[in-house]
């Protein structure tokens, strides 16, 4: 008997997807079978659109599928303009997914002496329909 192919590639475990940081380009770690959802270091890279598309594509593939419940932490250290809007990108797919009914949170770590990546939490906090914990840490 041949399996249905229609039914097992719709029922194919999502693959981790790790990135290696760099000095212009953070350390991205999506998860979904050991509900890590992780992003931290600078991010500023040369293509901020060819950097940023696979983890868009991952997120999509999530977000029709997600966890009972979704955690993502960010622990940037810097980030340019074109990034901002990417983040902002990844928020707003979290905050759609929050507003259909499934438990979502995001962690914003920021150095303790690094106001602007505060205030970039903050930012983030007054506009996306998702909670936001602001946690500053040791430098």
């Amino acid at each position: 008997m041949k399996p249905n192919q229609n039914f097992t590639k719709n029922i194919h475990p999502m693959k981790r997807l790790e990135l290696t940081p760099t000095r212009d380009r953070p350390k991205v770690i999506l998860d979904k079978a050991q509900g890590i959802f992780y992003f931290e270091g600078r991010s500023m890279p040369e293509n901020v659109v060819k950097f940023y598309e696979p983890i868009l594509e991952w997120l999509r593939e999530y977000v029709a599928n997600p966890n009972p419940v979704t955690v993502m932490e960010f622990k940037m250290i810097y980030f340019n303009t074109a990034s901002a809007k990417i983040i902002m990108n990844i928020m707003e797919m979290l905050s759609d997914l929050h507003l259909a009914g499934h438990p979502v949170k995001i962690v914003w770590k920021y150095q303790d002496v690094d106001e602007d990546m505060e205030l970039a939490g903050e930012g983030y906090a007054e506009i996306i329909d998702v909670p936001i914990e602001i946690v500053g840490y040791a430098a």
